[in-house]
């Protein structure tokens, strides 16, 4: 599982090094390459493996419905094979410029992906989870988490 969250450094050319904790669980999955897709305000890391198990879940959605073809057009047309190499993986200028990313990036650990921030974008997303975090908590709770 992918835990924690570091801030990194992104190249001119858009590479990424990939923390060791984090090399660590690919390694543990016999990966060499993460599927990288936009989000809302980062971008989304997966396995190839982990990222195979949602395409099949999207694939089996129906093909007639707006907000589907809406997702799809969003979140699967962005995804992105980018190899390990080196410990880098190099982020491709589309994502980094959706994903409004600059030189200073974050990646936050989130269990089965790890997401990529921009540094300020993630120092005001980081700002409203701790807000609401209490209500958060309480809710998980209740699902006896």
């Amino acid at each position: 599982m992918f835990r924690g969250r570091s801030k990194h450094t992104l190249d001119e050319k858009g590479r990424l090094a990939i923390p060791a904790r984090f090399k660590e669980t690919l390694n543990q999955k016999e990966e060499d390459c993460l599927v990288v897709t936009n989000h809302l305000n980062c971008l989304w890391a997966f396995s190839k493996d982990d990222w195979r198990h949602i395409e099949e879940k999207i694939a089996n959605l129906p093909l007639m419905d707006s907000a589907v073809n809406k997702f799809r057009r969003y979140f699967v047309s962005g995804a992105q094979e980018c190899p390990l190499k080196q410990g880098r993986i190099t982020i491709p200028p589309d994502l980094r410029e959706i994903a409004g990313l600059s030189k200073e990036v974050m990646l936050v650990g989130e269990l089965k992906i790890f997401e990529i921030w921009d540094k300020s974008k993630w120092d005001e997303e980081f700002q409203k989870a701790r807000e609401s975090f209490t209500d958060a908590s309480q809710a998980l709770s209740e699902l006896g988490i």
